[in-house]
């Protein structure tokens, strides 16, 4: 398969160094302390936050901070392709954990001795730039939760594909063989706070350029997701008639 043709275009349209298109929305559900919906492409993701709130496992209970709980699923219909049951779930714990020990970098736990936040994941639709998309949308839900963080959290993922370096992949291209690099970032420091490679090999100089393109795609995401607060936020001031 041909997964970058001579003019320069993917699969889908796009070019080398170009987002899928991105919408977000906050406060999508209205019984939770936070929520959001987060669509890359074909990818779609909810998250719902619950908390801070009084922690249901005491054995679990720090008393000088916070504890973070992710669960992480993803619809049934939804995947592009099966998996077995046993498989799909120690995947689905590791993204779990990966995502929870991202956000113990910058909730500012400590402002919440004995207590839990809960962040519940469900992968709507999945096409490519699943663990970005999770980061992403859980984000957006805690900060419409009020949960007090040092930065964003933004993540991308990119790769070395027919000798070129893409940004953002769909399913087609993570089912590739290339390597798949997860690049997750604090934007206003240019950070990164994780960072996941996945399967093939890959050549130091090749590396360093696809790690560059990640970076500077997170840092288009996180515009974009500033964009949707600003204007979640402008929605919620007129819908209340405070101004």
């Amino acid at each position: 398969m041909e997964y970058v043709n001579q003019e320069g275009l993917r699969i889908d349209g796009r070019r080398v160094n170009e987002l899928r298109k991105i919408q977000c929305k906050l406060g999508v559900l209205k019984r939770a302390d936070g929520s959001a919906l987060f669509e890359q492409g074909f990818t779609r993701v909810l998250v719902a936050v619950y908390g801070p709130r009084e922690i249901t496992q005491r054995r679990k209970k720090l008393h000088d901070k916070a504890i973070i709980n992710v669960e992480y699923s993803v619809a049934t219909f939804s995947m592009t392709r099966r998996k077995k049951t046993s498989k799909r779930n120690k995947i689905s714990q590791e993204i779990a954990n990966s995502i929870r020990k991202s956000f113990e970098t910058v909730i500012q736990l400590e402002l919440f001795p004995s207590s839990q936040i809960d962040i519940f994941i469900q992968v709507l639709q999945a096409d490519g730039g699943i663990i970005p998309a999770c980061i992403n949308a859980s984000t957006l839900a805690l900060i419409d939760a009020g949960v007090p963080m040092t930065d964003y959290l933004c993540s991308c993922s990119c790769s070395f594909i027919d000798e070129e370096n893409l940004l953002d992949l769909n399913h087609l291209e993570e089912d590739s063989g290339g390597a798949i690099v997860t690049v997750t970032l604090l934007p206003e420091y240019n950070k990164i706070t994780l960072l996941r490679v996945y399967s093939a090999r890959i050549k130091m100089k090749n590396f360093e350029a696809i790690l560059k393109l990640g970076q500077n795609g997170c840092q288009r995401i996180a515009d974009l997701m500033k964009s949707a607060i600003k204007e979640h936020t402008i929605n919620q001031v007129n819908s209340r008639g405070i101004l």
